[in-house]
C-alpha cells in the first residue's frame, strides 16, 4: 500500500477514537491513560498522546502509532492495519497493490471465496422458501424460530440435489474456487485426479458462520432426517472443512453481532450450540457467542480478548472482563467448561458458570421457560470455583481420606491460577468445607498451598481412630445377631452422611451394608482402611459386658449425629448467604426450612 495513502490515513485518524474502541481510556491532562492491553498490570501505565498520534507503555515499553496498535491488537500486517484504520475513519480505499504475483493470487482467491460463500448463503436462503423446504420450515417453526430470526441470521436450506448448486455457482466462479470453498465434495478417481464435484450439504438447514466483519466464510448444516430414518443422512450436524477462509477453532459464532455489546459491557455469555446462541440473542442478550460445539481454544480466546479488556472502574479500581459459561449439562459440556475456565483464568478473566437444571440446553430452556427466566438464572450464575468444587466432589470419592486428597489436588492448580489472593483464600476455604476437611492440620496445609500457589498437597497418613470410630468399628465386626452390631448397622445405614466425613468411612460403609467376613480385614477396601481397622480392634472392647458396650454404641451414635448436625448447620448457613447474594429466594426459603429443622434436632 502506497506510503502517501498511509500518511494520509495517519494524519486524518483520531488515535483516541481508534484505541478507545479496544480499551477504556481515562483523560490525563491533554493525554489519555489506560491499563496496557499488551501485559497484565494493576495500575495504568499505558499512555496515549494525541498531539503526536502515538502511544507508550511505561510498564512493558510497547510503543508506536495508530497502525502499530491495530496491528498488535488484531494480528494484522501493516497494509491490513492501514485499511482497517481507513475503514473505521470512513476514508475511501485506493486500488490495492501487491508485492508479488503469489500475494495477488492468494488475495484474489480469498476474495472470490468470500464472494462464493455470499452466493451460497443467498442460494440457501432462496431455497428455504421453496416447496421442497416445507419440512425445514416446519422444523424451524417447531423450534420457535421466527421469520425475523431466519432473516437476521440468514438461515437457509440446502436442497437434496447433488448438482444444482454446482451448476448455479459454476456460472460465476471457476472450478478452482469451487473446489477450494469447502462447499463441494468429490471422489478421487483411479488415476488420482479429483472426480466431478457434488454438493457437500444436502437436505439440511444451513447456518452461516461469519467472520468478524459479518461475511459468511463457512456453514454448519443440520440434517432433516436422522440416520435411523435415512442411512445416507450422515451426521446430525455437518460443518464446512477447513479452507483458506475458515479454520476450526479460530472462529466464534455470532462475534460479528456481539462484539459491540461485549466491548461496551465488558461481559460475554459463552454457549455451545448455534441455536443456543441464536435463541439468547433474539431474546435480547446481545453479548452472546457460541463455540459451535468445539473445545474453546487459545485462538478463540485471543479473538475474544480483542473486545474484552481490563479497564478502570469509576472508583479507580481495575475491572476485569467477565465471561459467563453456560455449556450443555452433560459430560462433554463439563469437560469443555473445565478447559474454558483454565484458559480464561490464564488471561485474568472473572469467570462465572451456570449449569441449567433438568438437563436442558439454553435453547430448550428459553423455549420452555422463557427468556426472562433464562436471563434471571444467568445473572445468578456462581463463581467458577463453585463449579470446580462440585466437579471434584463428583469425580472423586470424598468419603475417603485418599479421595479428599485427590479432590484437593485436582482443585489446587485451579486455585493456583487465581491471581487475586483474597479470592484464592476464599476458594481454598470453601473447598475444604465442601470436601469435608475436618482436620485442622490438613486445612492448614491446604491454606498454605493456596497461599504459596502449590500444585498439590500430601495425603494425610492414618495415625489412629477416634474413640467414636473405635466403638462403632468394634460393634460392626461383631456377629450379625449381636444387639450392639444391629443398632450400629441400622442407625448408620439409615444415616450414611453421619460417617461420610470420617477417615474410616470406606471400611465402615462396607461393614454397615454386610456382615463382617470371617477375617474382618477383608472388609477394608484399601491399606489405609486396614490400618485404621487394626487400630480400632487393637484397643477393642472384648472384655466389656454386652449391656455396657451397647450403651457405648448408643453414645457414639449420638456423638456422630451431633457432629453431623453441627457440620451441616455451618454448610447451610453459608449456602443461605450465597442464595441471598444470588437473589435466589426459592433456594433461600428451602435452606431456611432445613436450618430450622437442624436447630430443632440439635436442641433435642
Amino acid at each position: 500500500m502506497a506510503d502517501n495513502f498511509a500518511q494520509l490515513v495517519k494524519q486524518q485518524a483520531d488515535i483516541a477514537r481508534i484505541v478507545g474502541d479496544y480499551i477504556k481510556l481515562r483523560k490525563s491532562g491533554a493525554n489519555w491513560s489506560a491499563l496496557c492491553p499488551f501485559h497484565k498490570e494493576k495500575s495504568g501505565s499505558f499512555y496515549l498522546y494525541p498531539a503526536t498520534a502515538s502511544y507508550y507503555c511505561f510498564g512493558c515499553k510497547e510503543h508506536g502509532d495508530v497502525f502499530t496498535f491495530v496491528m498488535k491488537m488484531e494480528s494484522l500486517t501493516f497494509p491490513e492495519a492501514v485499511r482497517a484504520v481507513a475503514t473505521k475513519m470512513g476514508i475511501p480505499l485506493p486500488q490495492r497493490e501487491f508485492n508479488s504475483p503469489e500475494e495477488a493470487k492468494s488475495a484474489g482467491l480469498r476474495k472470490q471465496l468470500i464472494d462464493a460463500h455470499e452466493a451460497a448463503t443467498q442460494y440457501f436462503q432462496q431455497n428455504l422458501r421453496s416447496p421442497e423446504a416445507a419440512r425445514a420450515r416446519e422444523y424451524l417453526s417447531s423450534r420457535s424460530v421466527s421469520p425475523e430470526t431466519i432473516e437476521r441470521f440468514r438461515l437457509g436450506y440446502a436442497p437434496e440435489s447433488f448438482n444444482d448448486m454446482r451448476d448455479r455457482l459454476g456460472k460465476f466462479f471457476s472450478e478452482e474456487v469451487l473446489r477450494a470453498s469447502g462447499l463441494f465434495s468429490w471422489k478421487e478417481q483411479e488415476d488420482g485426479s479429483p472426480g466431478a464435484m457434488y454438493a457437500r450439504f444436502r437436505k439440511r438447514i444451513t447456518f452461516p458462520i461469519n467472520n468478524e466483519q459479518g461475511k459468511p466464510i463457512a456453514f454448519t448444516a443440520r440434517a432433516l432426517d436422522s440416520a435411523d430414518v435415512d442411512a445416507k443422512a450422515g451426521p446430525k450436524y455437518l460443518n464446512s472443512p477447513e479452507t483458506p477462509l475458515y479454520t476450526k477453532g479460530h472462529v466464534l459464532f455470532n462475534l460479528d453481532k456481539a462484539k459491540e455489546a461485549m466491548r461496551q459491557t465488558k461481559l460475554v455469555l459463552l454457549v455451545e450450540g448455534q441455536m443456543d446462541c441464536i435463541s439468547a440473542y433474539m431474546g435480547g442478550i446481545k453479548n452472546v457467542i457460541a463455540t459451535s460445539g468445539t473445545a474453546f481454544t487459545e485462538a478463540q480466546l485471543r479473538l475474544l480478548s480483542k473486545y474484552l479488556q481490563e479497564s478502570f472502574a469509576v472508583d479507580g479500581s481495575i475491572r476485569r472482563p467477565t465471561a459467563t459459561l453456560n455449556f450443555d449439562p452433560d459430560q462433554a459440556g463439563a469437560k469443555a467448561t473445565e478447559k474454558t475456565i483454565e484458559l480464561l483464568q490464564q488471561h485474568n478473566y472473572s469467570v462465572r458458570v451456570h449449569t441449567l437444571e433438568g438437563g436442558l440446553d439454553p435453547d430448550r430452556y428459553i423455549r420452555e421457560r422463557g427468556i426472562a427466566d433464562y436471563l434471571a438464572v444467568i445473572k445468578s450464575s456462581s463463581e467458577y470455583w463453585e463449579f470446580s468444587i462440585n466437579r471434584a466432589r463428583t469425580i472423586f470419592p470424598i468419603n475417603t481420606p485418599q479421595g479428599k486428597v485427590q479432590a484437593l489436588n485436582y482443585l489446587l492448580p485451579i486455585i493456583r491460577r487465581e491471581t487475586n489472593p483474597i479470592v484464592r483464600g476464599e476458594f481454598a476455604e470453601n473447598a475444604a468445607q465442601k470436601i469435608g476437611i475436618e482436620s485442622a492440620m490438613m486445612r492448614q496445609e491446604l491454606k498454605q498451598a493456596a497461599h504459596q500457589r502449590l500444585e498439590s498437597v500430601r495425603a494425610a497418613q492414618p495415625t489412629g481412630v477416634s474413640e467414636v470410630e473405635r466403638i462403632l468399628l468394634c460393634a460392626l465386626v461383631l456377629p450379625e445377631a449381636d444387639s450392639a452390631r444391629a443398632l450400629a448397622a441400622e442407625r448408620l445405614g439409615e444415616n450414611p452422611s453421619w460417617f461420610a466425613e470420617l477417615p474410616c468411612a470406606a471400611v465402615m460403609e462396607v461393614l454397615v451394608n454386610a456382615p463382617a467376613p470371617d477375617n474382618p480385614f477383608d472388609a477394608a477396601p484399601d491399606e489405609a482402611s486396614r490400618t485404621l481397622l487394626a487400630s480400632a480392634l487393637h484397643t477393642g472392647s472384648a472384655d466389656e459386658a454386652p449391656e455396657v458396650f451397647h450403651r457405648k454404641v448408643q453414645g457414639a451414635l449420638e456423638a456422630l449425629q451431633e457432629r453431623y448436625v453441627d457440620r451441616r448447620l455451618r454448610e447451610v448457613t453459608q449456602q443461605i448467604a450465597e442464595s441471598e447474594r444470588r437473589g435466589d429466594e426459592a433456594m433461600r426459603l428451602r435452606l431456611m426450612q432445613e436450618l430450622m429443622r437442624l436447630n430443632r434436632e440439635r436442641q433435642r
